[in-house]
């Protein structure tokens, strides 16, 4: 009798201990697949079960959380909404997050392990800290004058720090208001249908995910390319490039909208902005020597993060003479960025160094303790200090002599280039106006601020008018916003 005993002990043990051992497995080995299986509910009522962290503009919160009372409890809010979307994104319980709502998901929803009293204490507890804050480096006054100067017309505004790296302002208009994806029900999935449908695309942030033909403005890269390479050694000296221009291996002719550019200087091509004389200096530096300078710019980078994905400014890698020829004055295939073209006037403010992009200062702890800090990196040296300073002067001249006069400041040094995108079949579609530019206030002892501005739907009677006249105002109030504190 003792011996059945023992046997049926023995074999409730290892009953016991294959439990144990099953119940491990599943605690253990399967938790991952387990929580990430959509059956499963638990990981996103917990989500919403607490207030979401918040996205901070000078020192202010522009987003906040309320109490639903229902299942997901907490719901995101915005306070202007329509001005910070292309900065905060959307944070949705139906549709997901993008923006620095994606980017910094996991400090604003307290799973971050930063975010945890010990190391490894959110692994081992499976917990949640309270979401933590994120501190972006725009400047609300900024914002606020690209946003109202673009005045719902389809463009966008980008406004760097050259010194720093540090994204000033970013706006894109028509823009939405991303309170209206964050719950769920009828008016939600209403809502992002009616967005999605708008033929102006408001939901498609411009200033980092659009690119367009960046016209006249890319002539600066152009010109920092034939200055480094020397194919230019006084920008003030005359060249040989006839007016009109034959494009090389065909019999295309490239014309001038502006006058005087028979032969005309470097320095004159950029301030009357001359296309030939820009896409004959293009062919003379050479494809290599063009491609290895636009990558030093930041163009043809797929892997340029603000901590979101930016959009890959393009210029070809494999043309013909009379491609390259058109692609240096910022057509045929070049397209970019407006943040892109934010990055150019920086080099060139910041005496050739190119700052990284970003948008994210700091990230902290519900009560304000920092967590993480972003601090200035290196990108690339863009052009050597020398061109730097010469094509300072020369965007200063485009200014107080040439095309970019809308964009003055009183008493404060400003540099520009205007330029206009032509796009659509055989070029029938309005013209797209850019401004690139850069603002130094009195006694300062560099730059405060590189802009660049895109308006989609600006009127034009000739190259360049448009981006004097619809963008350069634009450029303007933001420079000024960022010279005023």
């Amino acid at each position: 009798m003792i011996r059945y005993i023992r046997r049926a002990a023995a074999l409730l043990l290892v009953l016991l201990v294959a439990l144990l051992l099953n119940a491990a497995r599943i605690q253990v080995l399967d938790a991952d697949s387990l929580d990430n299986n959509p059956a499963n509910r638990r990981l996103t009522i917990a989500r919403y079960d607490q207030p979401r962290g918040n996205i901070l503009v000078g020192g202010r919160s522009v987003t906040g959380s309320k109490n639903t009372g229902e299942q997901l409890k907490y719901e995101r809010t915005y306070r202007n909404g329509p001005l910070y979307a292309p900065v905060t994104g959307y944070a949705s319980q139906t549709y997901g997050t993008t923006l620095i709502e994606n980017a910094e998901d996991s400090v604003l929803s307290g799973t971050d392990s930063m975010l945890a009293p010990f190391p490894l204490w959110n692994e081992i507890t499976r917990s949640q800290q309270p979401g933590g804050n994120v501190v972006t480096t725009v400047k609300d006054s900024m914002q606020r004058a690209a946003y109202e100067g673009l005045g719902g017309r389809r463009g966008a505004v980008a406004a760097v720090e050259p010194s720093t790296g540090k994204i000033l302002a970013l706006v894109s208009t028509p823009s939405y208001d991303p309170g209206r994806l964050s719950g769920t029900g009828p008016s939600v999935t209403d809502a992002w249908e009616r967005l999605n449908a708008s033929k102006s695309l408001p939901m498609l942030n411009r200033a980092i995910r659009q690119t367009y033909p960046p016209g006249s403005t890319f002539k600066i890269v152009t010109a920092a390319a034939a200055l480094d390479a020397e194919v230019v050694t006084d920008p003030d000296a005359d060249t040989d490039t006839p007016s009109p221009y034959v494009l090389p291996g065909t019999s295309t002719t490239l014309p001038n909208e502006a006058r005087g550019c028979e032969k005309a200087s470097l320095a004159e091509a950029i301030r009357v902005s001359c296309n030939t004389v820009m896409a004959d200096l293009g062919v003379r530096v050479g494809l290599k020597g063009m491609v290895d300078a636009v990558q030093k710019f930041g163009f043809n980078d797929t892997g340029l993060r603000i901590p979101s994905g930016v959009a890959k400014s393009n210029f070809d890698t494999e043309m013909t003479d009379d491609q390259l020829a058109l692609s240096s004055i910022g057509q045929f295939d070049t397209t970019a960025t407006p943040i892109q073209m934010a990055m150019v006037a920086s080099a060139v403010a910041n005496g050739g160094d190119l700052m990284r992009p970003y948008l994210v200062d700091r990230t902290t702890t519900r009560g304000g303790t920092t967590v993480h800090q972003n601090g200035s990196r290196t990108y690339h040296r863009a052009m050597n200090p020398r061109t730097a300073m010469q094509l300072r002067d020369m965007m200063v001249d485009v200014v107080e002599n040439g095309t970019g006069s809308n964009a003055a400041i009183d008493g404060v040094t400003v540099g520009g280039k205007t330029g206009t995108a032509q796009h659509g079949i055989d070029n029938s579609g309005r013209p797209y106006a850019w401004f690139i530019s850069w603002a130094q206030a009195p006694g300062s002892a560099q730059p405060a601020v590189a802009v660049a501005v895109v308006v989609e739907d600006a009127a034009a009677n000739r190259a360049d008018i448009s981006g004097g006249g619809s963008a350069a105002p634009i450029a303007r109030s933001v420079m000024a916003a960022a010279l005023g504190g």
